[in-house]
């Protein structure tokens, strides 16, 4: 299976965009100066991307995972997935919430690695586990309940799927990673 050369879809031009999106725009605009490439691109189908947004911002920037944590999962998950997209734009994310380039680099090789802690361990083997068998063994949930509460297992496991169907999306779509990322 080829990936696609150029994008399936293009971004929504600026010239195109509903007072709807323009709002729900606003926030990335005033914190970046810009909208991404993932965003103007599910633009082109505004109810879709108005729903997913409450979700993905839930899974970004309210779930009960510190921000280290969060970026840990999508890291993971846009890894196994395959998304240019998602790694470009987390990595950069990632090293805003603390992480090393090395542990960074490091998350491509999993939880198995060397140099991570118990709980960042069974976090990254949890991504590894829903994503690949959609569940977790007995062994990890131990592990996982050892370090996290209920919120954050739930958000482990919702923020993996997230950044699995948007890489999925990403990929299909062929969305060009955004200038400057």
């Amino acid at each position: 299976m080829s990936e696609p050369k150029a994008p399936r879809l293009t971004p929504l031009p600026e010239d195109q965009w509903t007072g709807e999106m323009r709002e729900m725009f606003e926030p990335t605009i005033k914190t970046f100066g810009r909208v991404f490439n993932i965003f103007t691109t599910l633009g082109r189908h505004p109810k879709l991307l108005k729903r997913w947004m409450v979700f993905a911002n839930h899974c970004l920037l309210k779930s009960s995972l510190t921000p280290r944590d969060r970026e840990l999962v999508i890291l993971r998950a846009g890894w196994l997935s395959h998304s240019e997209y998602e790694w470009a734009q987390h990595n950069r994310i990632g090293l805003e919430a603390g992480l090393s380039q090395e542990e960074i680099d490091r998350v491509k090789e999993g939880g198995d690695a060397a140099g991570w802690s118990d709980s960042e361990k069974a976090l990254l083997v949890a991504v590894d586990e829903v994503l690949d068998k959609k569940n977790l063994s007995d062994t990890n949930w131990e592990a996982l309940t050892a370090h996290y509460n209920e919120q954050q297992i739930l958000d482990i496991i919702f923020t993996a799927g997230n950044y699995a169907l948007l890489a999925m999306a990403l990929n299909t779509l062929g969305v060009e990673v955004d200038d400057g990322v």
